[in-house]
């Protein structure tokens, strides 16, 4: 059940773009989004973690592609992610315990099931819940048609919403036309493609991180993303990466076999501009590092061919933060 300015959206298609169409119309929405595309775009470092606005050290958790975690405000200030391009990244804080639950969607096929996962992290079934909302991220890769990869998810998330029981307050949606802009030979690129959620007021500022914020095990957990859409352990689903109870990274194992490898050999053989065309959904959006990251993991991929030399014995990768802030691995 969706909600705009305290009032239900009544819905009259079974189709998640009207709906969609709909609310990107709403007043009340379309001046939030302006007001988000007028916010500067937070540079996230290592230097922010020690000290945040004069506020001392700061704990956070930051989210890969098709990753997702639920945070608890008394143990983690700060939650975010970047390099979304044609991915959106969805909020949903409760408004009583500021529990927060923020995941990096890239396709429909992940939305009802991680859905599910983020609400049971912040929503008690005894109790009736107030959950405010904020989608940012996904762009229109080509303006002449409104198509590609942003709109279908952008829509089967808004679907999704307005399916549920839950009261979801919709307070940000910065998607599509509202967050893309044009250079001068007409490509198309995202305004934003990342932000940081402030746990203990529920503020969401657009932000970009570096790669010492891209933590904890960040090669790996680029890994996984590749690796799981041929893992039937996560079909369908989000990437489990965070305990909210014991503010633990807990990376699930995830598995590729030789096949996985024999492609990583073929495709560093690739020049950069092949390898922006062939691994990406908007090549021309792309961060200029992408490239460089890909080859990382696919050289990690050539020298740890066995992914249970990566997940011992199958188990998680669990990492606790150490007093300095630092990610420190355990298991």
């Amino acid at each position: 059940m969706i909600f705009v300015g305290g009032l239900p959206c009544e819905s009259n298609s079974a189709q998640g773009s009207d709906d969609l169409a709909a609310l990107l119309e709403h007043p009340a929405l379309v001046s939030a989004a302006l007001s988000f595309q007028a916010v500067p775009e937070k540079k996230f470092s290592s230097s922010d973690v020690a000290d945040f606005d004069g506020l001392g050290q700061r704990k956070h958790v930051y989210l890969f592609q098709r990753e997702y975690a639920t945070v608890d405000p008394s143990l983690v200030d700060l939650i975010g992610t970047d390099e979304a391009t044609t991915c959106v990244g969805l909020i949903i804080r409760n408004r009583e315990s500021g529990m927060t639950s923020v995941a990096h969607m890239d396709s429909p096929e992940v939305v009802d099931a991680g859905l599910s996962q983020m609400l049971s992290g912040v929503v008690d079934p005894k109790y009736e819940a107030e959950l405010d909302v904020h989608l940012i991220g996904g762009f229109e890769e080509h303006m002449d048609n409104n198509t590609g990869h942003s709109l279908p998810l952008c829509a089967k998330i808004v679907e999704a919403l307005r399916k549920s029981t839950e009261k979801f307050h919709i307070q940000t949606l910065f998607v599509l036309g509202d967050n893309t802009r044009t250079d001068a030979e007409g490509n198309a690129y995202p305004i934003f493609s990342g932000f940081l959620v402030e746990t203990l007021t529920g503020s969401v500022i657009p932000a970009s991180f570096d790669k010492i914020t891209r933590c904890p095990d960040e090669l790996v957990r680029r890994i996984r993303v590749s690796a799981s859409f041929e893992d039937p352990c996560w079909r369908g689903k989000l990437l489990e990466t965070y305990n909210t109870q014991t503010d633990q990274f807990i990376i699930a194992p995830c598995y590729w076999n030789l096949r996985f490898v024999h492609v990583a050999y073929a495709l560093r053989k690739y020049a950069d501009s092949e390898i922006l065309h062939i691994c990406s959904t908007s090549p021309s959006a792309e961060a200029p590092d992408f490239v460089e990251n890909q080859r990382r993991q696919w050289d990690y991929l050539i020298g740890h061919p066995d992914w249970k030399e990566t997940f011992k014995m199958g188990k998680p990768r669990i990492f606790e933060r150490s007093s300095s802030g630092d990610w420190i691995m355990v298991e």
